[in-house]
């Protein structure tokens, strides 16, 4: 084993210590996802997912279905980690993985815009006693 120093980025997530408190950021995972599939220039849009698409499996050929599925599981560590407030839409797009089509595509894309505009850090805290969560907030 060998010691390195203190960490800056663990699995993603920055590590960014200020005075007596230490901040965790997603942004460079976020810049890094938009631009490896091409979604850094994108237009910027203020929701994530229209509750109102109607997304059906795909009975006709498949659309990209590799670079797809490595775009939702991007997203799902993303989501895991710090971003909770797109589990809906990638909870919504991952039953489409095996076989999607362009709508799923359209939804897909729609995610990644809100990933471009949405900037603002989320941050909270969580109590727990004997193992369980007694309190918690999330902010922006």
């Amino acid at each position: 084993m060998k010691d390195m120093g203190e960490a800056s980025v663990i699995l993603g997530v920055k590590i960014i210590r200020k005075e007596n408190r230490i901040m965790l950021s997603h942004e460079h995972y976020v810049e890094k996802l938009l631009k490896r599939f091409g979604y850094f220039d994108v237009s910027p849009v203020s929701t994530s997912y229209d509750a109102n698409t109607q997304l059906k499996k795909n009975r006709g050929d498949l659309v990209a279905q590799s670079e797809y599925a490595q775009i939702i599981g991007s997203l799902m560590h993303l989501m895991n980690f710090s971003r909770p407030d797109i589990a809906y839409d990638v909870g919504r797009l991952s039953k489409y993985t095996h076989s999607p089509n362009n709508d799923h595509w359209a939804a897909i894309v729609k995610v990644m815009k809100y990933l471009r505009d949405e900037t603002k850090p989320t941050s909270g805290y969580v109590f727990t006693l004997g193992g369980g969560a007694v309190s918690w907030k999330s902010v922006k």
